[in-house]
């Protein structure tokens, strides 16, 4: 079989480039140009991209409006045998996008799914802030509802790993506004704008500092906040049974919510276990 050669049958997940065309790899303009039809999140986008690559392929509609209709569209090809390359706008897809959907689909349904790896906004910014890259966490966009971004942000106020986090220009000033009145003022950021393209640039540093920053401009571009990860000294549980409570209601098993509640609180899980338990007695004995 010839080297990369497109199998019948196959979702082929193609990250193309955020910024810089010369990004675009030989194994995505291979398959790009091989496979029977692209499944792209805007086919206006697409077809610029195409174009501009001297590429010529029937584009389908796939996006977050149409993705349940569109999906079981896509999956029928697939088991006709035919090759499908799925893109997002720009970067790789199904990270936070209904990519991850259609993956699944075919999962399900054992059609066979590759992907063409490339240009990432999440990891090349990440990589060029400065900050640790060891252990790091995605949180995609955060939610617009009030209650629900209020939590996400007390979590990640307590995540002591590096967050990734991806800001419209639009909602970035409101984004840095919350940073500033939940995180610690000295937690370092950094905030990376147009990655590889003419107008990139790297901003790199604190909440507290950030309010300086669009006083007299306003954002401009696609922006990812790396944000340093809360110093695990500063995590303070003044009730460790609540939030074991809030961990196990998240999901997680019982003695795995202990063990993440004395990490954070920097103390052996048997304090935790033993202190949960005798709360617990004490409880039941009123």
């Amino acid at each position: 079989m010839e080297k990369n050669s497109i199998i019948p049958g196959t979702l082929y997940l193609v990250a193309t480039p955020i910024g810089n065309m010369s990004d675009i790899s030989e194994r995505a303009l291979k398959v790009l140009n091989e496979v029977t039809f692209i499944a792209a999140e805007d086919t206006r986008n697409t077809g610029l991209l195409l174009s501009r690559l001297g590429i010529s392929k029937p584009l389908i509609s796939y996006h977050e409006y149409n993705k349940a209709e569109k999906g079981r569209y896509l999956l029928a090809r697939l088991q006709s045998n035919e090759s499908c390359a799925l893109v997002t706008d720009a970067g790789t897809p199904a990270i936070s996008d209904p990519g991850a959907d259609i993956v699944k689909l075919c999962i399900d349904n054992n059609i066979n799914v590759t992907g063409i790896p490339g240009p990432c906004a999440a990891i090349n910014s990440i990589i060029l802030s400065g900050l640790d890259t060891k252990r790091f966490v995605f949180e995609g966009f955060l939610p617009l509802q009030n209650k629900e971004r209020k939590e996400r942000l007390e979590e990640i106020k307590k995540e002591y790993r590096t967050v990734i986090i991806y800001e419209a220009p639009h909602k970035l000033i409101k984004t840095l506004e919350d940073f500033r009145s939940v995180m610690e003022q000295d937690r370092k950021i950094v905030l990376c704008r147009e990655m590889t393209k003419i107008n990139e640039e790297i901003i790199r540093t604190t909440v507290s500092s950030t309010e300086q920053l669009y006083k007299d401009v306003s954002p401009k571009g696609e922006y990812v906040i790396i944000l340093e990860g809360c110093k695990k000294e500063r995590i303070i549980i003044t009730d460790p049974e609540e939030e074991v409570e809030k961990l196990i209601s998240s999901g997680m098993k019982k003695m795995d919510a202990i063990k993440q509640v004395a990490k954070m609180m920097g103390v052996p899980k048997n304090e935790i276990y033993l202190k949960i338990n005798k709360e617990s007695d004490e409880k039941d004995k009123c």
